[in-house]
C-alpha cells in the first residue's frame, strides 16, 4: 500500500516528524534562546544529510546538478530555513507549539497565492471561501486565552508570536515555490534537501561571526534538555520531515501533499495541553477543527 502511495505518506510521516519538532524545540528554545537554536539544529541536520548523501550517491552534495538548480535550491534554503525559522522559534518562544502551527496553517493558502502571482495559477470562489474558514479558525485558536491572563504584557507576548508566526508563513510559502523550481530540474528530494540546509547553516553562522554571537554557543550544551530537544528537533524536522515533504512534492499531487503536511495542529493539539502545559480550551479545538478543514477543502476541491 505505501508502494502505491509514496508521495501520501511521506506527507503523513512529514506532519509527524514536524509536529514532533515542534514540541522538541519549544522545549529547547526556552532554554537556550531562538538564535542558538537555529544554528545548532541546521547544523546537526547538514552533518546528518551530508552523511547519508555521501552514502546514498558517493558524494555529499550534488555536484552534477545544473547551475539553475543549485541556484533556486540555495536561495530556498536560506529564505526558508535560515530566514524563517528564525521567525519560527521567536514565535514558538512567544506563543508556543499550538498556536504558533494554527498561524502556520495559512502557509498553503500564502503558497497558493504566491503561486497565482508567479504561476498564474487562479483560485475559485471554493479556494477562495476555504481561505476564509483556515483565517477563521486561526483567529479562534489566537483569541483562545484564559481571562486572568489577558493583561498588557500577555497581549504583547501574543502580537509578538503571531507577526513572527506570519513571517514563517510567507518566507516559508517562499520556500515551497522556489523548491517546486528545483525539483522541476530532476533534481531528487535528498539532494535538494541537502543543498537546502547547507546553504541555511552556512548563512546562519556568517551572520553568527559578523555579529559576534557565536562565542558562547556551547554553554545551552550543558543543560540537556536544550541539547536534547535541539538534537531531537534536528533529526525529525530539517532531516527526516523536510526530506519526506520532498518526496511528497515528487510523487503526490501538490493539494494532497500540502493538506495532509498541515495536518501537524491536530497532533499537536494533546501534546499542547498535556505535555507543554499550554491552554487549549473549546475554541482552540473548534479553531483547529475549522482551519485544517478550510486547508483540506482548498486544495481537495
Amino acid at each position: 500500500m505505501i508502494a502505491a502511495m509514496p508521495g501520501e505518506f511521506a506527507a503523513l510521516g512529514t506532519a509527524c516528524c514536524w509536529a514532533a519538532s515542534y514540541i522538541l524545540f519549544t522545549l529547547a528554545v526556552r532554554v537556550a534562546g531562538p538564535k542558538w537554536l537555529n544554528r545548532w539544529r541546521l547544523t546537526v541536520a547538514a552533518v546528518l544529510l551530508l552523511a547519508v548523501h555521501w552514502i546514498a550517491f558517493g558524494r555529499p552534495l550534488p555536484v552534477d546538478s545544473g547551475w539553475a538548480a543549485w541556484g533556486w535550491l540555495m536561495l530556498s534554503g536560506v529564505i526558508g530555513f535560515a530566514i524563517s525559522d528564525a521567525f519560527l522559534f521567536r514565535a514558538l518562544y512567544h506563543i508556543g507549539a499550538h498556536r504558533t502551527s494554527l498561524v502556520t496553517s495559512l502557509i498553503p493558502v500564502m503558497s497558493t497565492a504566491m503561486a497565482w502571482i508567479v504561476f498564474g495559477e487562479t483560485m475559485s470562489w471554493t479556494q477562495l471561501l476555504a481561505s476564509a474558514g483556515v483565517v477563521a479558525g486561526i483567529a479562534l485558536v489566537v483569541s483562545d486565552r484564559s481571562p486572568r491572563r489577558r493583561d498588557v504584557a500577555n497581549v504583547r507576548e501574543m502580537t509578538l508570536g503571531i507577526l513572527y508566526a506570519l513571517g514563517t508563513v510567507v518566507t516559508q510559502s517562499a520556500r515551497y515555490i522556489l523548491s517546486k523550481k528545483a525539483l522541476a530540474e530532476a533534481v531528487p528530494p535528498l539532494s535538494a534537501n541537502a543543498v537546502q540546509i547547507v546553504a541555511a547553516a552556512v548563512a546562519v553562522w556568517i551572520a553568527a561571526f559578523v555579529g559576534g554571537r557565536w562565542k558562547n554557543d556551547l554553554e545551552p550544551f550543558s543543560d540537556r534538555r536544550a541539547a536534547g530537544g535541539m538534537i531531537g528537533g534536528a533529526v525529525a524536522g530539517p532531516f527526516i520531515g523536510v526530506t519526506l515533504s520532498m518526496v511528497a512534492l515528487s510523487y503526490a499531487r501538490v493539494g494532497v501533499a500540502s493538506t495532509l503536511m498541515a495536518l501537524q495542529p491536530v497532533l499537536l493539539l494533546p501534546f499542547a495541553a498535556w505535555v507543554l502545559k499550554e491552554h487549549v480550551g473549546v475554541r482552540a479545538v473548534a479553531g483547529t477543527a475549522l482551519a485544517v478543514g478550510g486547508v483540506a477543502c482548498l486544495f481537495l476541491f
